[in-house]
């Protein structure tokens, strides 16, 4: 593959894993649960921001279709990618940074947050493998 291609297919994967994490944000935004689980790889694990563990697909959808709905009645939220380490062409490690708002004002909400997604490429499409939601505490 010459530099070229490889910079090509690194700017389509990079779009990819923002694409990704902008569904992520729809999924939650809209209150999606089907959306949202459909991210994750089957045998995917996950830490949610208040420590509780989830080890495949059926736990996170089990969480999700529980927790999700009417979460976003007083606020909405949105996520920016700030950091994407490749590990190796088909495994990303991707920082996040996530922020809850006020509805009306467009204020933020409580502390930011700091997820960090690990995706792999399967099949042609960049997929949620292991995931940490971490909620960042000024000290």
């Amino acid at each position: 593959m010459t530099t070229e291609e490889l910079t090509t297919s690194r700017a389509a994967d990079l779009e990819a894993i923002r694409a990704v994490v902008a569904t992520l944000e729809h999924s939650q935004r809209n209150e999606l649960p089907d959306e949202f689980v459909n991210l994750f790889r089957e045998d995917a694990l996950w830490t949610t921001g208040h420590g509780r563990r989830l080890y495949d697909r059926a736990e996170i959808s089990e969480f999700t279709h529980r927790v999700l709905p009417g979460s976003m009645r007083e606020g909405t939220v949105t996520y920016e990618v700030e950091h994407v380490l490749f590990v190796r062409p088909d495994v990303a490690a991707v920082k996040a940074r996530a922020q809850y708002w006020t509805q009306e004002g467009g204020d933020p909400v409580g502390n930011p947050g700091s997820p960090l997604y690990v995706m792999a490429k399967e099949d042609g499409r960049w997929v949620l493998v292991a995931c940490q939601n971490t909620e960042v505490i000024d000290g």
